[in-house]
């Protein structure tokens, strides 16, 4: 094991928007590691997570009504847990959190490892559209060493999107093009949209799509799953949890979260030195598979 330097990885975030157990747990797993690790967004400013994500406001069916809208029932259920917040907590108080670089500083040589988090709220469109951010992306990637391996990515949710949206300069295709992955599944997407759309955020019905289908398009046609699948080189690289497998239920529900010492709902997926996870109920498995890659890639 190298000794003499820090593992360095990068978090590239939104301005706004994200979701906070998908970037503050991975990053409280990865700092007790003991790896350095940086964040940018597009203009060097700080964060902000997706404040219903940490409040639950506003998912419930009477949370846009003044004061009544702080008596939380859904909204408990859906948002952040007590883990992910605890350690966004933490962060806040990260100076490479509040002071992050901007993404045109960004070279992949400064990195070990990066880590793509996800958020489904609209402002994330800011992350997810960047062409800075996704030649980068790419240029991850694309660098390889003498056995053509590249440095390691984790990547949970709609983070997966932003590697699928990533063209390699290479092949010309997604930098996803012929590897194994998951993401954001459908099942998990559409189930929590139904829930939004006839009970829980019935006022504002698509808060938890990102993107939505023009009339000619077929349900779930701009879904995480659907977008990332027309990135790979086959369906079938899109992977879900398989029928028959231990704990199924645990981990294609969406009612359990893993924890650290418990990855039995968890579902991450790994192809070389590239790993996927679909949602917040995975990030703790991930960023812990993800501590093992980087420290191996660098023995």
């Amino acid at each position: 094991m190298n000794t003499t330097k820090k593992i360095s990885i990068i978090i590239p975030l939104p301005n706004f928007d994200f979701d906070p157990s998908e970037v503050a747990v991975p990053w409280q797993i990865l700092r007790n590691a003991g790896f350095d690790i940086s964040f940018a967004t597009a203009d060097g400013k700080r964060g902000y997570a997706d404040p219903i994500m940490l409040s639950g406001k506003g998912l419930d069916p009477w949370g846009w009504v003044p004061v009544l809208n702080n008596i939380r029932l859904i909204g408990l259920f859906l948002r952040a847990d007590g883990n992910a917040r605890k350690a966004y907590a933490e962060l806040e108080h990260d100076v490479r959190f509040l002071n992050p670089l901007h993404f045109d500083q960004l070279q992949v040589a400064d990195y070990d490892g990066m880590l793509l988090p996800g958020g489904h709220a609209k402002k994330m469109t800011q992350y997810l559209e960047s062409r800075q951010l996704q030649d980068f992306v790419a240029d991850f990637f694309d660098t390889v060493d003498e056995r053509g391996q590249h440095k390691p990515v984790a990547a949970v949710c709609h983070g997966v999107v932003l590697a699928a949206r990533s063209i390699s300069k290479r092949t010309g295709k997604s930098i996803l093009y012929g590897k194994k992955t998951t993401a954001l599944t459908w099942q998990l997407e559409s189930k929590v949209w139904d829930l939004t759309k006839y009970l829980a955020r019935f006022w504002d019905p698509n808060y938890y799509r990102t993107y939505l289908e023009t009339k000619d398009q077929p349900s779930g046609y701009m879904s995480v799953e659907q977008e990332v699948k027309r990135a790979l080189a086959h369906d079938s690289d899109f992977l879900n949890v398989p029928d028959g497998v231990r704990h199924h239920w645990l981990k294609s529900s969406g009612m359990v979260r893993d924890r650290l010492t418990d990855a039995k709902p968890a579902w991450v997926v790994k192809d070389g030195n590239y790993l996927s996870a679909r949602w917040p109920g995975d990030v703790h498995t991930l960023a812990l598979n993800f501590v093992d890659v980087l420290k191996n890639k660098q023995c």
